[in-house]
């Protein structure tokens, strides 16, 4: 049987967590499309339920397959009720409510973390999502949403996360304070990134475990966040643009990182 109202307490209950106060209450949140859902599912005791057209069952049989093998009901909705519950101008016709996955900075970090970012004061949740799919690219260990940071649930972030939002420990709302503190007791040298620095990645020495601090989009990181890392580097700017914004600054940074850790 198709789900065709919007009105149906089901589709209210889920569309509800489009805001961050009911996602709070709920601990539950959307991930939004074929590929988001996909890697929901590859993770045991995440999804909740998902929603599809009879278009994206047709044409994305795998997944329904594999949410019927881990016993997840999936909902057929018409295009009204997909249309209503996405946040995408043209739905992709998969949806899926699922359990919050972050875990506290104590179990995100193994023994062996050697490359973790921070995002402080990050408000934008399309740079905050394309950080998380970036550090997940460069084989981070974590990614840390400070307290001061944009929702890792937010729609946006999760869509730009394109799937990495499930791949890497991710944990939210700590104090920078906190988490630099941690990071550093577990062995990880914290650097923040931002154009004040008199040091450049061409000058740092990447080699060892590190910590990327890294501010908000706008105003970057202010004076007192800045003197809780063990050094300030700014990326190069070697033509005449002014400056990088933060998305493509984290991914010079992680990368520089990530090549230096898998060279040696």
């Amino acid at each position: 049987m198709e789900l065709t109202s919007i009105r149906s307490p089901r589709v209210k209950a889920a569309r509800r967590l489009t805001k961050r106060a009911f996602r709070d209450r709920d601990r539950a949140f959307l991930a939004e499309g074929p590929q988001a859902v996909r890697e929901a599912l590859a993770l045991d005791d995440v999804v909740l339920e998902v929603f599809a057209t009879a278009e994206a069952e047709a044409r994305h049989g795998e997944i329904v397959e594999a949410a019927a093998l881990k016993g997840v009901p999936v909902v057929r909705a018409s295009g009204e009720v997909m249309a209503d519950l996405a946040q995408t101008v043209t739905p992709q016709g998969l949806l899926a409510v699922c359990r919050f996955v972050h875990v506290p900075l104590s179990e995100a970090l193994s023994e062996t973390a050697s490359l973790v970012a921070i995002l402080a004061h990050v408000r934008d949740p399309g740079n905050a999502g394309t950080v998380l799919r970036t550090a997940d690219a460069a084989g981070a260990d974590a990614v840390v949403f400070t307290d001061a940071s944009v929702d890792p649930y937010n729609g946006k972030c999760v869509r730009a996360s394109a799937g990495s939002l499930f791949h890497l420990p991710v944990v939210t709302g700590v104090p920078v304070a906190g988490a630099v503190r941690e990071l550093r007791e577990r062995g990880l040298r914290v650097l923040a990134a931002d154009g004040s620095g008199t040091a450049t990645l061409d000058d740092v020495d990447l080699d060892g475990p590190t910590a990327w601090l890294f501010g908000n989009e706008a105003w970057g990181l202010p004076p007192e966040l800045l003197a809780l890392s063990d050094e300030v580097v700014r990326v190069p700017i070697y033509g005449r643009a002014e400056s990088l914004n933060l998305a493509t600054a984290a991914a010079v940074c992680l990368y520089a990182s990530a090549r230096v850790q898998h060279s040696s």
